[in-house]
């Protein structure tokens, strides 16, 4: 009984030493803000979905231009990307046909450039602190390690002075040891999965927004 009371997940974290303790908690802390950054990133990039499914409504059911760029203009907070882009895009369009000497290709060429800068600018906006979900998932393991082998150096520095070790003295702290590396494996896990995850979501936005710019820049060169 003694045995498993010493071998206790709690007993085991408030008996490690203390670079092993310091260890345990900052994998605490990128644990927690991995999970926050998945639950957030993972709201923004669900609602920039919905967002632009309602706008590609509104575009190809036959919306007027003029009338649905003036009611994303009005309505930025709440606006997808899709929106944005093409809120760039015809803004353009209408300062550069306004310019008299400005010819059909000079048009069609500035309209084309501001569509591919609202682009970049959207998906680094949707980018934004996912790298941070990369960073934990390739850092917590080895810092999950870095524990470990703290650890278990304490263990083997105690038993020098042990003239007969027996494995009721070794386990505990191998086994604090070895809780650090767990601590960083369930930081990381969910953080790759969710970046994996979230990345694939933005390239299929991606591609979304380029297929979309390129046909709206179509049906305006048909107006030129």
């Amino acid at each position: 009984m003694k045995a498993t009371a010493d071998l206790s997940l709690m007993h085991l974290i408030t008996g490690a030493s203390v670079p092993v303790q310091l260890v345990m908690l900052l994998l605490i802390f990128l644990s927690v803000w991995s999970w926050w950054l998945i639950f957030y990133k993972g709201g923004v990039i669900k609602a920039a979905g919905r967002r632009n499914t309602t706008f590609d409504e509104s575009f190809w059911g036959g919306a007027d231009l003029n009338q649905l760029f003036q009611r994303v203009q009005n309505d930025q907070a709440t606006s997808g990307p899709q929106a944005q882009v093409f809120a760039a895009g015809f803004r353009e369009f209408i300062k550069q046909k306004k310019l008299a000497s400005t010819s059909k290709e000079a048009i069609v060429d500035g309209t084309r450039r501001a569509l591919k800068v609202a682009i970049q600018r959207e998906m680094d906006r949707l980018e934004h602190q996912l790298p941070g979900l990369a960073t934990v998932a390739s850092v917590s393991p080895y810092i999950g390690l870095l524990g470990t082998v703290w650890g278990i150096m304490n263990s083997f520095r105690g038993l020098a002075s042990v003239g007969q070790a027996t494995l009721a003295q070794v386990a505990p702290g191998i086994a604090e040891a070895l809780i650090a590396t767990a601590i960083g494996l369930f930081a990381a896990i969910p953080a790759v999965v969710a970046y994996n995850r979230f990345q694939a979501q933005l390239d299929r936005i991606n591609v979304q927004l380029e297929t979309f710019a390129e046909e709206f820049l179509n049906i305006l060169q048909r107006q030129t």
